[in-house]
Formats: structure tokens, C-alpha cells, sequence
């Protein structure tokens, strides 16, 4: 064997060629000066040269105990540059498969959807996967998702909305299965019910329901309103705009610029719970507040992270920190509240402005129309009375205030 040089004798060697260093590798110094490490063996009667790494990224311990490692496979009968080779290969193939949990979706969606007759199906599947799984691990491959991500996702709203919750849990668990039958993903499925996270999570039949969503008296609301102007986030503008607009959180924090056109807000189907678009009047208020946002980017409510919108926390989080115990979703039944008690407006109408389904299949087909003009005129009435400070001493509460 050749006699092993130190670290200072390497360093010495400056002649093009290959020189012995010990351990069976090899200092490669090419004509221009370019210094690696090379191992050399001999398999089946020929000798073979295996690159090992740069000198600059690789001390003269490193590429020995590399050379070792590959004596090490010789006697257990490997060829080591197979061995390389194969790797190699097999991290291409893997870089080459790897795909995200959104597209994941998106490509099991697409494969599903001739089976999926009513398009309302695939709007939902979308609708729910968006707001609460893409937002958790969306852009992380989908080899990745764990029970740690997936409990992330679901735990928020394990509880205080079960019925969504164990849908998405099984939209999740479907994509996964979907990942794991093309390839893009081994092992058990991290969203499986039985036997898994039935063992983490309680079951949803005896879970609680929530019946109603904390929310502030209307009556409170004006004072409230005045000071959240006073606040400014991206996430107070957030806020104000989906109480104005008597919005749901996933409609606001989706929306884009494409989706506005003058004092209209069109939300797409893909992101409504009843899988219709919906369009939405804006009174001066809401319009004012996105005059003052920029429009370079594609979401009207950007977020922290670059050309992504605003969490689906950070509405929350704000509220939590001015009125502990509400909830955003509660404004819609302020807004219901004060329809009922302060306007003449017919309940279709404020239903139709909440984006509720219609019930009653009859009456969901005699009423074809949006009612947008009616309902413009409520919600400029409520954005009124949102924006409007009562006198102060004033105690007189008018029973009707609106035009039907």
C-alpha cells in the first residue's frame, strides 16, 4: 500500500497528475492547476477511477475516510461507482416525481372530474382545500405531509366546525391516497381516521357543536368600527372590508384584483360555500379601502410572505386583541341581527346578501335573479350604520330603518 502523505505534503504537490495519498485515494491535479480527490480500484480484472470531490470542498481526512467507505462496499461485493451511479440516478428520478400537496390536488381533481357529475363538488373540494390545507403545507411536496401537518391544519377547526373539519380530513386523506397510487409518496397515510388520528382527535359525534359564532351586539358595533379605522394593518383593512361587506374570512383573504371591477366584487364559485359565484356591491366605504391598497399583486390582501394573501388567522389574531372571544364570522350575525331588527328588507334579500343557499328547492327555482340592486341598497344602509356614531345621550332606537 502507499505510504500515506500528511495534510503539508499534499499541499506541496503541484505537478499535473495523479498522486497516491493513502487509503487508496488519489490527489488529481489537472493542467490548469484544478485540484480533486480520486479513488482508485480494480473490479473483475479492470481498474477504475471514481471521483470522490473538489479539494475545495473536501480536506485530505474526508476524501480518505470517502475512500474507505468504497473499500468497505468492494468487500461486501458492490461496485462503489454502480453504487454512485444509482444514487445519482435515483435523486433525479426523485427531484424529476417530486410534486406539492396543492398539485397533488389539483391533478387528482382533474382526474376525478368526469366522475364528478354536479361541477358544485369539485368548487367545494377546491374551496375547502384551499382555505384550510394549502395554506398549512399547499407548497410542500406532498412526500412530506406528515400527521404533525395534517393535525395543523385540522385542529383549529377540529372542534369549532367539525362538519368541515371531517371533510377536509377525508379530501386529505383522498389526495394522499391519490399521491401513493401514482408514486409520489410511501408509508401509511398520515389522515387516516381508523386506527390513526382517531387516537388524536376527538371524535367529531361527540364533539360540542357550536351553535353559534361569538358575536358583538350590533348595537355595539359603530364604536367598534370607529376604532378599528384607527388601526393601521393590512389585516384591520382586512377586517373592515369583510364586515362591510358581510363576507365569509376565505372569501375576503382570496380575493384578487381580477375579481373587482368598479364598485363590484365578483367572487368566483371556486371560493363560495354554495359553489355560485357570487357578486357583491361595494358602498364607498369598502371602495375607499381599496383605493388605498396597492394593485401591483395579485391578491387584494397580501400576507407576510411574498405573493401570498393574508393568513386566515390574522383577522382573528387582530380580534383577539381588541375584543377577546369574538370571532370574524360573528359580523354576519351582527349583520343578520340588524337586518332583521333595524331594516324592512325581506329575508331573502339579506339571506341572498349573505350568500346563503336557498332552502326551499321551489323557491331556489322561481328566483333566478341575484337581486343586486336590492341588495346594493342594504348594503349601503349597513355600511351606513357601521360607520355612523350614535349621538351622544341619544337612546331612541328606531324599529325600522331601511327600504325594502
Amino acid at each position: 500500500m502507499a505510504k500515506a502523505l500528511s495534510a503539508a505534503e499534499v499541499a506541496r504537490i503541484k505537478k499535473p497528475g495523479k498522486h497516491s495519498v493513502g487509503d487508496g485515494a488519489y490527489l488529481q491535479v489537472a493542467a490548469g492547476g484544478t485540484r480533486s480527490w480520486l479513488f482508485r480500484y480494480e473490479r473483475d480484472g479492470k481498474g477504475h477511477w471514481m471521483g470522490l470531490g473538489p479539494c475545495a470542498l473536501l480536506t485530505l481526512a474526508e476524501a480518505r475516510a470517502k475512500a474507505r467507505d468504497a473499500r468497505r462496499q468492494l468487500l461486501d461485493g458492490a461496485d462503489p461507482l454502480a453504487t454512485k451511479r444509482e444514487k445519482r440516478a435515483r435523486a433525479r428520478l426523485e427531484a424529476a416525481t417530486a410534486i406539492t400537496f396543492k398539485q397533488a390536488a389539483e391533478r387528482m381533481m382533474a382526474s376525478h372530474e368526469a366522475a364528478w357529475k354536479n361541477p358544485k363538488h369539485r368548487a367545494q373540494w377546491k374551496a375547502t382545500l384551499s382555505t384550510y390545507a394549502y395554506e398549512v403545507f399547499g407548497d410542500l411536496p406532498v412526500a412530506s405531509v406528515d400527521t404533525g401537518l395534517v393535525l395543523k391544519a385540522l385542529e383549529p377547526i377540529w372542534t369549532t366546525k367539525p362538519e368541515t373539519a371531517s371533510r377536509v380530513r377525508g379530501r386529505i386523506e383522498s389526495v394522499l391516497d391519490w399521491a401513493k397510487a401514482r408514486g409520489y409518496r410511501e408509508g401509511e397515510n398520515p389522515a387516516t381516521w381508523r386506527g390513526h388520528l382517531d387516537k388524536l382527535l376527538p371524535n367529531r359525534r361527540k364533539v360540542r357543536r357550536v351553535e353559534h359564532h361569538a358575536a358583538l351586539l350590533y348595537s355595539d358595533l359603530p364604536a367598534f368600527m370607529a376604532e378599528l379605522r384607527e388601526r393601521d394593518s393590512i389585516s384591520a383593512r382586512a377586517l373592515e372590508f369583510a364586515i362591510l361587506t358581510a363576507a365569509r374570512t376565505g372569501e375576503v383573504i382570496g380575493a384578487k384584483w381580477s375579481e373587482i371591477v368598479g364598485d363590484v366584487w365578483s367572487v368566483p364559485a371556486g371560493r363560495m360555500k354554495a359553489g355560485t359565484e357570487h357578486r357583491v356591491p361595494l358602498a364607498p366605504r369598502a371602495v375607499e379601502i381599496l383605493e388605498k391598497l396597492p394593485r401591483e399583486r395579485e391578491f387584494v390582501f397580501m400576507g407576510g410572505r411574498a405573493g401570498r394573501p393574508l393568513s386566515n388567522m390574522a383577522m382573528l389574531e387582530l380580534l383577539r386583541g381588541m375584543r377577546p372571544g369574538l370571532t370574524v364570522h360573528g359580523f354576519r350575525s351582527a349583520f343578520r341581527d340588524w337586518a332583521a331588527e333595524r331594516t324592512a328588507y325581506p329575508n331573502h334579500v339579506v339571506e341572498m346578501a349573505l350568500a346563503h343557499k336557498v332552502a326551499n328547492a321551489v323557491e331556489a327555482a322561481y328566483r333566478r335573479g341575484d337581486l343586486f340592486e336590492k341588495r346594493k341598497a342594504l348594503m349601503s344602509a349597513w355600511e351606513t350604520y357601521c360607520t355612523t356614531l350614535p349621538a351622544v345621550g341619544d337612546n331612541v332606537v328606531p324599529i325600522r330603518e331601511g327600504v325594502p
